[in-house]
């Protein structure tokens, strides 16, 4: 009996999901953004108890959904016994205020749900460090309201923030906080910067695709290692990267962040340098879930998410992923619809021999094939060559080694430039 009492229990929060539809999003368009904003909230660790959708051209700037609603809304709050109210738009702190008085109820945002994910996923400085600056970059316009809000809360979902302590504090303080945070990852993107030049040389391919494709499931599959891979969204917030070795080739595979619909804008500003290794990668894995109603919204949200982090990538692979869960006469008709796509399963290791092939062809595109005649005398370039590219055959002749294979352009003039230095110091 003791040992229950001791026993920690966690009381999932009572949630009801707000969303408005009209010409521009269409009532069936405004529901699927529901159900994602339910995966959110229950990743977040809240139930939702209700969906309520109100037909309005745009957003009310004083309650969001309309005085008449709003009543209504809090009437569903008395009677299903909720205690959170998530909208699916970003809210301003006016319509924030207005609606908590109205209903007596804690209000979030979509940002501020995904900012609380975040903060409960980052584990690593990096990664803790970029949060609470989006946070507090947030919170910023907003403090008025929300230290009022925080002092008569006790905890929960929208509340793991940048610490209790700065309920006291003030709009200078706040900045100067974020400048104290902005310098810190400028130290740790130097740092990062530092471990990326160790890797120079290296075939790089980065994984990026909406939250919950199945990323790290792909690489865990091809790379043959174990990274953490939920059926949640945001299970990975620092890149991973693995070594993958394939038939002629070796790459090494970066495994990142999934975007997301309306991502907010400060994490992407805070999470840029952790996506250094998308911007560096000489080609993308553009991961989708097969499996998903909403593909082409999704393959998009992604395309424009890159185009905010300035990665202008031509060369890219799509990758439909999950295809274990589709129907055949589905996948039948993704193939006719994206020809030049790849089709997978990482959780039961189906294609992945045929998107490797991809990879090494897509690879090859960069290559030049070699022959040169190396002194003898100069064996750091042909230990450079060894290392650096793919040599096919060395033949010995007199004070000479001539050496044949392929090499990337990059690294053929890398090679070039220290046969130079090489040239010049024993002449001199």
């Amino acid at each position: 009996m003791l040992e229950d009492l001791r026993k920690p229990t966690f009381n999932r929060e009572k949630a009801i999901l707000v969303g408005i539809y009209g010409y521009e999003t269409p009532r069936f368009l405004a529901a699927e953004y529901l159900d994602e904003l339910e995966l959110l909230a229950d990743t977040a660790g809240a139930e939702t108890l209700e969906k309520v959708l109100q037909n309005r051209p745009h957003p009310d700037p004083s309650t969001y959904i309309g005085t008449g609603k709003l009543k209504q809304l809090g009437n569903m709050v008395s009677e299903k016994g909720a205690d959170l109210l998530i909208f699916d738009d970003d809210l301003s702190a006016t319509q924030i205020r207005n609606i908590e008085k109205s209903t007596n109820t804690k209000v979030l945002d979509r940002s501020g749900l995904i900012l609380d994910i975040f903060a409960s996923r980052a584990k690593t400085s990096a990664a803790k460090t970029q949060v609470e600056l989006a946070q507090l970059q947030y919170l910023l316009p907003r403090l008025t309201r929300f230290w009022t809000h925080l002092s008569r809360q006790k905890g929960g979902i929208g509340t793991k923030g940048p610490g209790e302590t700065q309920i006291e504090t003030d709009r200078r303080l706040v900045g100067d906080r974020i400048s104290t945070l902005k310098e810190k990852l400028e130290k740790l993107d130097r740092q990062r910067t530092t471990q990326r030049k160790g890797r120079e040389g290296s075939n790089r391919v980065a994984l990026v695709g909406y939250t919950n494709a199945g990323k790290s499931t792909l690489m865990n599959a091809l790379t043959d290692t174990k990274v953490l891979a939920e059926d949640r969204l945001f299970a990975t917030l620092d890149s991973t990267v693995r070594r993958l070795e394939m038939e002629n080739h070796e790459v090494l595979l970066s495994d990142t962040v999934g975007f997301i619909r309306k991502l907010p804008h400060n994490l992407i500003e805070s999470f840029k340098s952790t996506l250094d290794e998308v911007r560096e990668a000489d080609f993308l894995l553009h991961v989708v879930d097969a499996s998903n109603r909403m593909i082409d919204e999704y393959i998009e949200v992604v395309n424009n998410t890159l185009e905010e982090l300035k990665v202008n990538k031509t060369k890219q692979i799509l990758v439909f992923n999950k295809i274990d869960l589709l129907e055949p006469q589905r996948l039948i008709e993704l193939k006719k619809e994206y020809p030049d796509a790849e089709f997978v399963s990482g959780e039961r290791h189906i294609g992945l021999g045929n998107l490797q092939k991809r990879i090494e062809s897509l690879i090859e595109e960069d290559y030049v094939s070699f022959s040169y005649n190396v002194p003898v005398a100069h064996y750091k370039a042909v230990a450079y060559l060894h290392e650096s590219a793919n040599v096919e055959s060395e033949q010995f002749e007199e004070n000479y080694v001539i050496v044949k294979g392929s090499i990337t352009k990059e690294e053929q003039s890398r090679f070039e430039s220290m046969l130079d230095e090489l040239e010049t110091a024993t002449i001199g």
